[in-house]
């Protein structure tokens, strides 16, 4: 079955970097595409950003396009976000997920909630 599992959540303080991991396995991850959503607290999921099976084609919400870098490594099914300067804003958990179709025009709120997705990795950043 499809499982993925994040990592590299924690705390940091504003202007500050992570770059979270997600491991996946059960499905054909090199023909996926991938998202990244988030939940901040008291929030509705916000989708942050999605990349091609071949990794050739990423997008990201508007405010954090320059800021956040998705990147992938079919080798070992790895998914990954870099995230740079960081923002109190930007607290959240953080999910990654397996988009519903090949092609990343899937990778979009609500539909990627309705696949399966990791527990999640908390982000914490202090002002």
């Amino acid at each position: 079955q499809v499982q993925l599992v994040e990592s590299g959540g924690g705390l940091v303080q504003s202007g500050g970097s992570l770059r979270l991991s997600c491991q996946a396995s059960g499905f054909n991850f090199g023909l996926s595409a991938m998202t990244w959503i988030r939940q901040g607290p008291g929030k509705e999921f916000e989708w942050v950003s999605r990349i091609a099976g071949s990794g050739s084609s990423t997008d990201y919400a508007g405010s954090l396009k320059g800021l956040f870098t998705v990147s992938r490594n079919n080798a070992i099914n790895t998914v990954y976000l870099q995230m740079n300067n960081l923002k109190p804003e930007d607290t959240a958990v953080y999910y990654c997920a397996k988009c519903p179709r090949p092609y990343t025009a899937s990778c979009a709120l609500p539909a990627v909630l309705y696949e399966p997705r990791g527990q999640g990795t908390q982000v914490t950043v202090s002002s």
